[in-house]
């Protein structure tokens, strides 16, 4: 909720005590979550996504570009406040008070990035850390990097953080998100004052053999160094992080679920409705979510994605449960792989079952959701599905990818504490994958490397994000992939732990140079730490 307050200061010495000052009593009230990958099925189908074809989508994965530059200014007067006591949590490993300095400046590596399908269809990029939580599996970065702004379709697609990410390789895994946590006021209102985003995500997964379909085993490359993260040996030393002396032989449970097309699916499943609910031939699945009467972009009963691999349907609504989201077809009912066990009888079929082959174009006119408002007007649910099988061994089918669990987030890359309700003026590290140029046409950064910036925090404001409690830093971070950049209190550089006091959400040229020179994040409150408790006490799991 916006505030206009005067601002305030608070004594130094954050790092006195580790003890938690409790915010405002309504701030645990704000927070509004919404389901990333809400399965174990679903969330391995995302993990071999973004493994499948040599980590294509990954490698050619472009920095996010919505929200990215703004217009930016300073605030001499108002600007933001504390609503309560200042408060800390502190970071994992970091709980007792550590007393080691250094004059080095060493990167985190709870810092990487977030990879996650965009508006356009398109694989992107924005940075993201980890933070601590009760089950040391927490993600921070800026709220439009999960939230599709540009679309206003809920969250993006396939949406996963993998730490120390440098040019393919994953040295701790990838971590599938789980559940997003976001302010009320940037779900509903899109206030740049709250745009910032929690995510739990589900323990990492490392391709642990890989098959060329005739027997022949290779490595993933995660077991050798990678510098620029520093003289850290355990960046895939660790025999726990791929080595695996079965191979893979004999062990069903270690297959890969894969997507498969419309096509294929059908082929397996002659005769069967694909807008219904099964059963399924054995060894196939598919997986279900709820979409928007906007998103189905179709007047058509059915049709089927130009890249053939997803069927859109809608289904008449006939009950209130249907319409509530909790029928057959809800985002949790993922029918599970055929093995000639009966699902619930599929509803009747609005109409014949779809043809193998894609179908036109859809229209360019968006179907909205309607609401019945006269006599004989029909309300429908609309749906997206994706078709998957398990992969078989042998027979030269190409590349299989087994996935193998490496562990919790936390205990694998450690995570930054938080800190809320700061004053003003305090010193922060900011560390991010910035790229691209300065509106000068400089090439600043590439976007490949972790980089960091220094300074002290003053009250900013950016009308185009409606940020009007906004706080800045000095900073040379250029382009989209800066977006979601951890701000850093206190940081030891020895121990690389700090404490999150903001991501970056936009950058700007405040003087006017044609150099980008400042980044702006929202100011961490009380209500920030409401949204955190709300995603910090959440267990996620393992997918494989």
């Amino acid at each position: 909720m916006k505030r206009t307050l005067a601002l305030g200061g608070v004594a130094a010495g954050l790092l006195a005590s580790a003890a938690v000052a409790a915010p405002a009593a309504h701030a645990g009230s704000d927070h509004r979550a919404a389901t990333l990958a809400g399965t174990n099925l679903a969330a391995k189908e995302v993990a071999a996504f973004w493994y499948g074809e040599n980590k294509a989508n990954l490698i050619n994965a472009t920095p996010y570009g919505v929200e990215t530059k703004v217009v930016a200014k300073h605030v001499s007067k108002g600007g933001p406040s504390a609503d309560s006591k200042p408060g800390v949590v502190p970071a994992i490993g970091d709980e007792k008070k550590s007393t080691s300095k250094s004059k080095n400046v060493n990167l985190p590596k709870t810092t990487g990035k977030v990879f996650f399908i965009g508006a356009d269809h398109r694989p992107h990029w924005c940075t993201a850390t980890s933070v601590q939580s009760s089950y040391h599996n927490l993600v921070a970065t800026a709220g439009h990097c999960v939230y599709d702004t540009e679309s206003n379709r809920a969250t993006l697609d396939r949406w996963v953080f993998v730490p120390g990410y440098y040019q393919g390789k994953t040295p701790w895994g990838i971590y599938v998100g789980k559940t997003a946590y976001t302010h009320y006021d940037y779900d509903v209102y899109e206030d740049g004052d709250r745009d910032y985003a929690f995510v739990t995500v589900y323990n990492g997964v490392l391709p642990t053999v890989v098959e060329d379909g005739y027997g022949h085993h290779g490595r993933d490359d995660h077991h050798g160094r990678d510098d620029h993260h520093g003289r850290d040996d355990h960046h895939g030393r660790d025999d726990r992080y791929g080595r695996d002396d079965h191979r893979g032989r004999g062990h069903d449970d270690r297959t890969l679920v894969r997507q498969i097309s419309v096509r294929e699916f059908q082929s397996k499943n002659r005769g069967k409705d694909l807008t219904g609910n099964g059963p399924w031939a054995q060894g196939t699945s598919v997986v279900t979510k709820d979409i928007s009467g906007r998103e189905y972009d179709s007047r058509r009963d059915w049709y089927i994605s130009g890249d053939g691999k997803t069927l859109y349907f809608r289904k008449e609504v006939r009950g209130r449960d249907d319409h509530h989201g909790h029928g057959q077809y809800g985002d949790r009912d993922v029918a599970g792989f055929g093995h000639g066990h009966h699902s619930p009888s599929p509803s009747p079929s609005p109409s014949a079952s779809p043809s193998a082959s894609p179908s036109a174009t859809p229209s360019a006119t968006p179907s909205a959701s309607p609401t019945p408002t006269w006599p004989g007007h029909r309300e429908y649910r609309y749906f997206k599905r994706t078709f998957y099988v398990k992969s078989l061994r042998g027979g030269g089918h190409g590349p299989l990818i087994v996935l193998k669990d490496v562990g919790r987030l936390g205990d694998n890359v450690g995570g930054q504490g938080l800190a809320y309700n700061q004053k003003i003026g305090s010193s922060v590290f900011v560390f991010g994958y910035p790229s691209g140029y300065h509106p000068d046409g400089n090439n600043a950064f590439s976007g490949a490397t972790l980089k960091w910036s220094y300074g002290k925090t003053f009250a900013a404001s950016a009308a185009a994000v409606k940020g009007e409690e906004l706080v800045g830093v000095k900073s040379s971070f250029t382009g989209e992939g800066a977006i979601g950049s951890s701000w850093l209190l206190q940081y030891k550089s020895a121990r690389r732990l700090g404490y999150l006091n903001g991501v970056t959400i936009g950058l700007a040229d405040t003087d006017k140079n044609d150099r980008i020179d400042t980044s702006v994040s929202p100011y961490f409150d009380g209500e920030t730490y409401g949204v955190y408790k709300a995603a910090a006490g959440n267990w996620s799991g393992k997918i494989v």
